[in-house]
Protein backbone atom coordinates (compact mmCIF):
# COMPACT_ATOMS: atom_id res chain seq x y z
CA UNK A 1 0.00 0.00 0.00
CA UNK A 2 2.88 2.13 0.63
CA UNK A 3 4.49 2.02 -2.58
CA UNK A 4 1.28 2.52 -4.06
CA UNK A 5 0.43 5.90 -1.88
CA UNK A 6 4.32 6.57 -3.10
CA UNK A 7 3.31 6.64 -6.61
CA UNK A 8 0.30 8.20 -6.93
CA UNK A 9 2.44 11.24 -4.72
CA UNK A 10 4.25 12.14 -7.92
CA UNK A 11 1.50 12.66 -10.18
CA UNK A 12 -0.13 16.07 -11.34
CA UNK A 13 -3.47 16.81 -9.36
CA UNK A 14 -5.31 16.70 -12.28
CA UNK A 15 -4.60 13.25 -12.40
CA UNK A 16 -5.23 12.53 -9.38
CA UNK A 17 -8.88 14.53 -9.16
CA UNK A 18 -9.79 12.19 -12.12
CA UNK A 19 -8.51 8.74 -10.57
CA UNK A 20 -10.38 10.50 -7.49
CA UNK A 21 -13.80 10.82 -8.95
CA UNK A 22 -13.91 6.75 -10.16
CA UNK A 23 -13.03 5.89 -6.70
CA UNK A 24 -15.54 7.89 -5.01
CA UNK A 25 -18.20 6.01 -7.73
CA UNK A 26 -17.24 3.28 -7.01
CA UNK A 27 -17.11 3.10 -3.05
CA UNK A 28 -20.60 4.45 -3.39
CA UNK A 29 -21.24 1.55 -5.34
CA UNK A 30 -19.57 -1.41 -3.87
CA UNK A 31 -20.79 0.22 0.31
CA UNK A 32 -24.30 -0.23 0.55
CA UNK A 33 -23.97 1.34 4.27
CA UNK A 34 -21.74 4.17 2.52
CA UNK A 35 -24.21 4.61 0.12
CA UNK A 36 -27.25 4.96 2.36
CA UNK A 37 -25.09 7.27 4.88
CA UNK A 38 -24.36 9.65 2.04
CA UNK A 39 -28.04 9.70 0.42
CA UNK A 40 -29.22 10.58 3.77
CA UNK A 41 -27.60 13.36 4.59
CA UNK A 42 -27.50 14.86 1.46
CA UNK A 43 -31.44 14.23 1.65
CA UNK A 44 -31.45 15.93 5.22
CA UNK A 45 -29.30 19.14 3.91
CA UNK A 46 -31.70 19.19 0.69
CA UNK A 47 -29.89 18.64 -2.09
CA UNK A 48 -30.16 18.31 -5.60
CA UNK A 49 -29.57 15.09 -7.69
CA UNK A 50 -27.31 16.94 -9.80
CA UNK A 51 -25.52 18.00 -6.41
CA UNK A 52 -25.75 14.56 -4.90
CA UNK A 53 -23.97 13.39 -8.02
CA UNK A 54 -21.29 15.50 -7.89
CA UNK A 55 -20.80 15.26 -4.25
CA UNK A 56 -20.40 11.36 -4.65
CA UNK A 57 -16.96 12.17 -6.98
CA UNK A 58 -15.69 14.90 -4.94
CA UNK A 59 -15.52 12.64 -2.26
CA UNK A 60 -13.41 10.41 -4.01
CA UNK A 61 -11.51 13.52 -5.30
CA UNK A 62 -10.71 14.65 -1.26
CA UNK A 63 -8.92 10.80 -1.15
CA UNK A 64 -7.14 11.10 -3.98
CA UNK A 65 -5.31 14.30 -3.55
CA UNK A 66 -4.23 13.30 0.31
CA UNK A 67 -0.92 11.37 -1.18
CA UNK A 68 0.19 14.91 -3.15
CA UNK A 69 -0.76 16.26 -0.09
CA UNK A 70 0.96 14.43 3.24
CA UNK A 71 4.55 13.03 0.67
CA UNK A 72 5.03 16.66 -1.35
CA UNK A 73 8.76 18.04 0.97
CA UNK A 74 8.47 20.51 2.81
CA UNK A 75 11.26 22.01 0.64
CA UNK A 76 8.32 22.55 -2.22
CA UNK A 77 5.81 24.64 -1.21
CA UNK A 78 2.02 24.53 -2.54
CA UNK A 79 3.13 28.13 -3.94
CA UNK A 80 0.53 28.96 -6.90
CA UNK A 81 -1.53 25.88 -6.06
CA UNK A 82 -3.21 28.02 -3.13
CA UNK A 83 -5.33 31.10 -3.78
CA UNK A 84 -6.35 33.23 -1.00
CA UNK A 85 -9.59 34.77 0.01
CA UNK A 86 -9.99 36.67 2.88
CA UNK A 87 -6.65 36.51 3.89
CA UNK A 88 -6.66 40.13 5.71
CA UNK A 89 -8.82 38.39 8.57
CA UNK A 90 -5.87 36.19 9.64
CA UNK A 91 -3.32 38.71 9.69
CA UNK A 92 -5.60 41.42 11.61
CA UNK A 93 -6.35 38.29 13.95
CA UNK A 94 -2.46 37.83 14.61
CA UNK A 95 -1.65 41.78 14.83
CA UNK A 96 -3.60 41.18 18.43
CA UNK A 97 -2.18 38.86 19.48
CA UNK A 98 -4.33 36.86 21.63
CA UNK A 99 -4.62 33.61 19.71
CA UNK A 100 -6.63 32.11 16.68
CA UNK A 101 -8.92 29.68 16.24
CA UNK A 102 -9.61 28.36 13.12
CA UNK A 103 -12.61 26.32 12.27
CA UNK A 104 -13.11 24.16 9.33
CA UNK A 105 -16.08 21.59 8.35
CA UNK A 106 -15.29 17.98 6.13
CA UNK A 107 -15.29 20.68 3.15
CA UNK A 108 -13.33 21.13 -0.01
CA UNK A 109 -9.61 20.03 0.57
CA UNK A 110 -9.66 20.61 4.90
CA UNK A 111 -6.15 18.96 4.92
CA UNK A 112 -4.19 21.93 2.28
CA UNK A 113 -5.84 24.60 4.91
CA UNK A 114 -3.17 23.45 7.84
CA UNK A 115 -0.34 23.39 5.49
CA UNK A 116 -1.28 26.70 3.72
CA UNK A 117 -0.84 28.59 7.37
CA UNK A 118 1.76 26.46 8.35
CA UNK A 119 3.76 27.85 5.35
CA UNK A 120 2.42 31.61 4.88
CA UNK A 121 2.53 32.41 8.26
CA UNK A 122 5.14 30.29 10.29
CA UNK A 123 7.30 33.59 11.20
CA UNK A 124 4.61 35.01 12.82
CA UNK A 125 2.40 31.97 14.52
CA UNK A 126 2.59 27.95 15.03
CA UNK A 127 -0.35 26.27 14.31
CA UNK A 128 -1.62 23.21 16.25
CA UNK A 129 -3.92 21.02 14.28
CA UNK A 130 -6.37 18.42 16.26
CA UNK A 131 -6.35 15.17 14.30
CA UNK A 132 -7.71 11.79 14.99
CA UNK A 133 -5.11 9.12 14.74
CA UNK A 134 -5.41 6.32 12.40
CA UNK A 135 -6.54 2.79 13.81
CA UNK A 136 -3.38 1.44 11.66
CA UNK A 137 -0.34 2.00 12.79
CA UNK A 138 1.36 2.09 8.75
CA UNK A 139 -1.67 4.67 7.95
CA UNK A 140 -0.89 6.51 11.23
CA UNK A 141 3.11 6.41 10.91
CA UNK A 142 2.31 7.90 7.38
CA UNK A 143 -0.29 10.78 8.80
CA UNK A 144 2.52 11.76 11.43
CA UNK A 145 5.14 12.20 8.98
CA UNK A 146 3.25 14.05 6.25
CA UNK A 147 2.26 16.96 8.83
CA UNK A 148 5.90 17.25 10.40
CA UNK A 149 6.18 20.73 8.68
CA UNK A 150 7.59 24.12 10.00
CA UNK A 151 5.26 26.06 11.73
CA UNK A 152 3.15 23.25 12.04
CA UNK A 153 2.04 20.99 15.37
CA UNK A 154 -0.38 18.36 15.87
CA UNK A 155 -3.12 17.97 18.85
CA UNK A 156 -4.69 14.19 19.16
CA UNK A 157 -7.99 14.44 19.75
CA UNK A 158 -7.86 13.58 23.57
CA UNK A 159 -7.30 15.29 26.98
CA UNK A 160 -3.66 15.60 26.06
CA UNK A 161 -4.59 17.50 23.28
CA UNK A 162 -6.81 20.27 24.75
CA UNK A 163 -3.79 21.08 26.85
CA UNK A 164 -1.88 21.35 24.45
CA UNK A 165 -4.03 23.86 22.35
CA UNK A 166 -4.53 25.57 25.29
CA UNK A 167 -0.78 26.32 25.90
CA UNK A 168 -0.83 27.00 22.45
CA UNK A 169 -3.24 29.66 22.13
CA UNK A 170 -2.16 31.40 25.81
CA UNK A 171 1.26 32.12 24.05
CA UNK A 172 -0.81 33.62 21.30
CA UNK A 173 -0.69 31.13 18.19
CA UNK A 174 -3.07 29.64 16.45
CA UNK A 175 -5.10 25.98 16.62
CA UNK A 176 -7.80 24.59 14.04
CA UNK A 177 -10.15 21.98 14.59
CA UNK A 178 -13.01 20.48 12.72
CA UNK A 179 -16.09 21.41 14.52
CA UNK A 180 -18.20 18.71 12.85
CA UNK A 181 -16.23 15.85 13.84
CA UNK A 182 -18.13 13.66 16.11
CA UNK A 183 -15.77 14.18 19.66
CA UNK A 184 -15.75 11.54 22.21
CA UNK A 185 -18.48 11.04 24.69
CA UNK A 186 -18.75 13.74 27.42
CA UNK A 187 -16.53 16.32 25.54
CA UNK A 188 -19.65 17.50 23.36
CA UNK A 189 -23.70 18.08 23.33
CA UNK A 190 -26.28 17.25 20.51
CA UNK A 191 -27.19 20.16 19.43
CA UNK A 192 -29.07 20.59 15.67
CA UNK A 193 -27.16 19.95 12.51
CA UNK A 194 -29.45 20.58 9.33
CA UNK A 195 -32.74 19.90 11.41
CA UNK A 196 -31.27 16.89 13.44
CA UNK A 197 -29.35 16.22 16.64
CA UNK A 198 -25.88 15.37 16.06
CA UNK A 199 -23.24 15.19 18.83
CA UNK A 200 -21.45 18.37 18.57
CA UNK A 201 -17.95 19.34 19.88
CA UNK A 202 -17.89 21.88 22.69
CA UNK A 203 -14.17 21.92 22.92
CA UNK A 204 -14.04 25.17 19.98
CA UNK A 205 -15.59 26.96 22.03
CA UNK A 206 -14.33 26.73 25.12
CA UNK A 207 -11.19 27.85 23.76
CA UNK A 208 -12.25 30.85 22.51
CA UNK A 209 -14.01 31.00 26.08
CA UNK A 210 -11.01 30.31 27.94
CA UNK A 211 -8.14 32.20 26.05
CA UNK A 212 -9.84 35.02 24.40
CA UNK A 213 -8.89 33.94 21.21
CA UNK A 214 -10.25 35.28 17.74
CA UNK A 215 -12.14 32.90 16.03
CA UNK A 216 -12.43 32.55 12.08
CA UNK A 217 -13.94 30.00 9.57
CA UNK A 218 -11.71 28.99 6.83
CA UNK A 219 -12.19 26.06 4.47
CA UNK A 220 -10.47 25.42 0.79
CA UNK A 221 -12.35 24.87 -2.33
CA UNK A 222 -10.58 22.17 -4.87
CA UNK A 223 -10.66 23.94 -7.68
CA UNK A 224 -11.25 22.41 -11.97
CA UNK A 225 -9.15 20.24 -13.49
CA UNK A 226 -6.32 20.14 -10.69
CA UNK A 227 -5.80 23.67 -11.01
CA UNK A 228 -5.14 23.86 -7.27
CA UNK A 229 -7.32 25.24 -4.30
CA UNK A 230 -9.16 28.38 -3.05
CA UNK A 231 -8.59 29.41 0.66
CA UNK A 232 -12.20 31.32 2.12
CA UNK A 233 -11.62 32.96 5.01
CA UNK A 234 -14.54 34.59 6.89
CA UNK A 235 -15.41 35.89 10.06
CA UNK A 236 -18.73 34.23 12.03
CA UNK A 237 -22.06 35.84 10.68
CA UNK A 238 -23.09 36.27 14.11
CA UNK A 239 -20.71 36.92 17.38
CA UNK A 240 -21.49 33.58 19.82
CA UNK A 241 -23.81 33.55 23.18
CA UNK A 242 -21.30 34.72 26.04
CA UNK A 243 -24.41 34.52 28.87
CA UNK A 244 -27.07 31.87 29.52
CA UNK A 245 -28.60 30.41 32.73
CA UNK A 246 -26.05 27.98 33.40
CA UNK A 247 -22.96 26.70 31.13
CA UNK A 248 -25.03 23.54 29.92
CA UNK A 249 -27.50 25.71 28.24
CA UNK A 250 -24.84 27.92 27.10
CA UNK A 251 -22.52 25.37 25.54
CA UNK A 252 -25.72 24.14 23.98
CA UNK A 253 -26.47 27.78 22.33
CA UNK A 254 -22.84 27.97 21.26
CA UNK A 255 -22.50 24.11 19.37
CA UNK A 256 -26.03 25.31 17.83
CA UNK A 257 -24.70 28.76 16.44
CA UNK A 258 -21.15 26.78 15.41
CA UNK A 259 -23.10 24.31 13.44
CA UNK A 260 -25.02 27.24 11.93
CA UNK A 261 -21.79 28.73 10.80
CA UNK A 262 -21.14 24.96 9.44
CA UNK A 263 -23.71 25.02 7.54
CA UNK A 264 -23.70 28.51 6.14
CA UNK A 265 -20.10 27.20 4.95
CA UNK A 266 -21.11 24.42 3.55
CA UNK A 267 -24.27 26.00 1.08
CA UNK A 268 -20.60 28.27 -0.65
CA UNK A 269 -20.15 24.57 -2.48
CA UNK A 270 -22.33 21.65 -0.75
CA UNK A 271 -20.79 19.03 -3.54
CA UNK A 272 -17.63 19.08 -1.84
CA UNK A 273 -19.02 18.41 1.64
CA UNK A 274 -18.08 14.92 2.89
CA UNK A 275 -21.60 13.89 3.07
CA UNK A 276 -20.74 10.51 3.51
CA UNK A 277 -19.18 11.24 7.22
CA UNK A 278 -20.86 9.93 10.00
CA UNK A 279 -22.16 13.25 11.53
CA UNK A 280 -25.27 11.78 13.25
CA UNK A 281 -23.26 8.70 15.23
CA UNK A 282 -23.08 8.17 18.85
CA UNK A 283 -19.92 9.22 20.23
CA UNK A 284 -17.07 6.67 21.54
CA UNK A 285 -16.69 6.27 24.93
CA UNK A 286 -13.49 7.38 26.93
CA UNK A 287 -11.07 6.49 29.63
CA UNK A 288 -12.03 7.52 32.83
CA UNK A 289 -9.01 8.24 34.01
CA UNK A 290 -6.94 9.47 30.73
CA UNK A 291 -10.05 10.76 28.95
CA UNK A 292 -8.61 9.32 25.47
CA UNK A 293 -10.84 7.24 23.52
CA UNK A 294 -11.23 3.30 24.46
CA UNK A 295 -11.56 1.43 21.74
CA UNK A 296 -14.53 -0.29 20.24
Amino acid sequence: MLILIRWLSRRQLSTLHALGALLGWLAYGVSASYRRRLDQNASLAGLSRRTRRAAVAQAGRMVAELPWLWLRPSSRPLGAAVQWQGRALIDAALDEGRGLVLLTPHLGCFEVCAQAIAECYSERTRLTAMYRPARQPWLRSLEETARERPGLATAPAALAGVRQMIRALRRGESVGLLPDQVPPDGMGVWAPFYGQPAYTMTLATRLVQQTGAVLLLIWAERLDHGRGYLLRVSAPAQALPRQAADDATLQLACATAVNREMERLISQCPSQYLWGYHRYKQPRKVHATTGDEAAP
